[in-house]
């Protein structure tokens, strides 16, 4: 695709970003996450659809940031990509009322429209290419990129957040002690991508959204010409074989791999192309809804979006 612009260029791939989060949370039934028919008490389907258009613009600058690297006008250091996660979250809040709805997807995908905005201002796209600018942005973090995402947490109040042995987000002290060693926002990662997913991603070059859920998302787009059966496919796909770090952090690993498990049953039987698998699916999804959403695999569904993004990016259209 042609781009008369860079703002074009940008639009585009803000497009491409805000389509991915649609699809994720439209595909049903996504076992114990909100989807198109189901909702959890406080935070409802609409608040999802409210939450991708709120952050359509905050991708928009990620790219154009992303393009000025590409055109030497900042360095990746420049690039401030916690203030655009902190203004993307912000922005989320102003525009619907169901709580917390996109911020993994917003950590996860920031660097991504970045790096997207770096390939794009030169070349043709390339999944290699994006994926090299996506490390190159986020090992260029900065303390600075570090508070801001601490306040981006503490804005968006995420449930299951828990205590960090080391700089803890809750913790007044820790946004001076970054300050005073100058730890950036890539190292803060490394130092929870033991205990959580998203950070996981970031510091190791996304390997989940790169590795299985890509090459399996389009394996089974080929195989059932169906968009809503390859992304629930997909996070199925990942639950089953990376345990949900918030589901570990609500309820322990141990229970976090039994839902994995589950998880790999369900797609061992078919999915959504199998009665029997769809029957289990459903079961499934009922199963993972408790009141208090301990069992929901929220960074799955993160991760998976990750997955539609650099599907969209790469020339799917649903």
């Amino acid at each position: 695709m042609d781009f008369c612009s860079s703002a074009e260029t940008a639009e585009h791939i803000s497009r491409c970003l805000e389509l991915a989060i649609l699809l994720e949370v439209s595909a049903y039934p996504k076992p114990g996450n909100v989807h198109r028919t189901a909702d959890f008490l406080e935070t409802r389907y609409e608040h999802f659809l409210a939450s991708a258009v709120a952050v359509a613009p905050h991708f928009k600058h990620a790219a154009e940031q992303g393009i000025r690297v590409s055109e030497g006008e900042i360095g990746p250091v420049h690039v401030g990509i916690g203030t655009i996660m902190k203004d993307a979250v912000k922005n989320v809040g102003l525009w619907q009322r169901g709580g917390n709805t996109l911020l993994g997807s917003i950590v996860l995908l920031s660097p991504v429209a970045v790096a997207a905005g770096m390939v794009l201002a030169k070349e043709k796209f390339s999944i290699a290419k994006l994926r090299e600018n996506v490390k190159l942005i986020v090992e260029s973090s900065t303390p600075i990129d570090a508070i801001d995402v601490y306040d981006a947490i503490l804005i968006a109040k995420p449930s299951g957040l828990g205590k960090a042995p080391k700089l803890d987000v809750t913790d007044p002290v820790s946004k001076q002690k970054i300050l005073d060693d100058q730890v950036t926002l890539f190292e803060v990662f490394k130092i929870a991508s033991g205990y959580d997913s998203i950070a996981s991603e970031w510091v190791n070059n996304y390997p989940v959204t790169f590795d299985l859920g890509y090459p399996y998302f389009i394996q089974q787009l080929e195989e059932t010409k169906d968009v809503n059966t390859a992304t629930v496919h997909t996070l199925l796909k990942i639950l089953s074989e990376v345990p949900d770090t918030f589901i570990a952090r609500k309820v322990g690993l141990a229970k976090a791999k039994l839902v994995s498990a589950e998880a790999r049953q369900v797609l061992e039987k078919g999915g959504l192309t199998t009665r029997s698998g769809r029957s289990l699916l459903w079961e499934f999804d009922k199963k993972l809804r408790d009141p208090a959403h301990e069992l929901s695999p929220g960074t799955t569904a993160d991760i998976t979006e990750t997955v539609l993004a650099i599907s969209i990016l790469n020339g799917y259209r649903p």
